[in-house]
This record gives structure tokens, sequence and C-alpha cells, in this order.
């Protein structure tokens, strides 16, 4: 899995102690109303598309940039779907992280979805009616992002 440097520098000193990290995820739709999915390299599962902000980053500006980074496909936040915490994580390298998500619902502009990092085995579009097996978190957040003008939804 990548690693950006701001975090790799943090890690050399921390170890793999929990970092609260903030994060974005991408619910990207197309044309057709199709969700993009990719199957991540560490466990095999498919998931949306997210990533980790970089230091001095926007959170629109990272949404961008993790869609583009790992399935090549160009788009354009629309707004936010969600503002949640998730439970703490451990990667199979026994890093320890929590991540603060802004979840965007995104609509696709170009490029042509394929694998465009070491991070995905696998990038396609499904039909929100067709998705592949996915947690309860990840449904939950493309369903929120087809609720037309929905407000962004929080955990109190």
């Amino acid at each position: 899995m990548a690693i950006s440097p701001y975090l790799r520098e943090l890690r050399a000193v921390v170890g793999t102690r929990l970092l609260f990290l903030p994060g974005v995820t991408a619910v990207v739709f197309d044309e057709e109303g199709r969700v993009l999915l990719g199957r991540r390299a560490d466990d095999g599962t498919w998931a949306l598309i997210a990533g980790v902000m970089d230091p001095g980053e926007q959170p629109a500006q990272t949404v961008v940039r993790e869609v583009w980074e790992e399935t090549a496909v160009h788009v354009v936040p629309e707004r936010i779907v969600a503002v949640t915490t998730h439970p703490p994580n451990v990667y199979p390298n026994g890093d320890r992280t929590e991540y603060v998500d802004i979840t965007f619902r995104c609509r696709a502009t170009g490029g042509q979805a394929r694998v465009n990092d070491d991070e995905s085995l696998e990038v396609g579009w499904f039909a929100v009616d067709a998705l592949p097996p996915l947690s309860d978190r990840q449904r939950t957040r493309i369903e929120w992002a087809q609720q037309p003008d929905a407000a962004a939804h929080f955990q109190v």
C-alpha cells in the first residue's frame, strides 16, 4: 500500500501506534448512475475510493487527487455526504489508525476506470442494484449519496 512521505515520517517516529488522521471517501457516480469501486490490494475487499489528506491540502482537493491516483478517473465533488469517525483499524503491517472521514458525492467527468496505482487489484463501475459484497458502512454511504439534495449525515 502506498504511504505518503508525511505519514512515512510520522511512522518512523511513532511506529505502529494509533494515529488519528483526516481522510476522505468518494462516492463517484457516472452518467449512467453507476458507482466507482476498487478492490483493495491490502485485504481484497471491494470499497469506495478513499485516502488520507496531506498537510496543506483541502478535503475536496484530496478526494479529486485520490480518485485520480487510484482509478484514473477525473471527478468533480458535488457535496458532502457525511462526516464521521471510523472505528480504529489495524493494517496487516500492524499500523493502527482511526480516521475522521469526510465522504463526498462526486460526478465523473473523464478518464477510463482502471487500476492506476498499487492500492487496488481491480477497479470498476457497478450498478447500484448489482454491487459486489461491501461493508454496511460502504453501502450506507452509497445510499446517503443517492439522496438528492440531502444534508450531510453526522453521528451525534
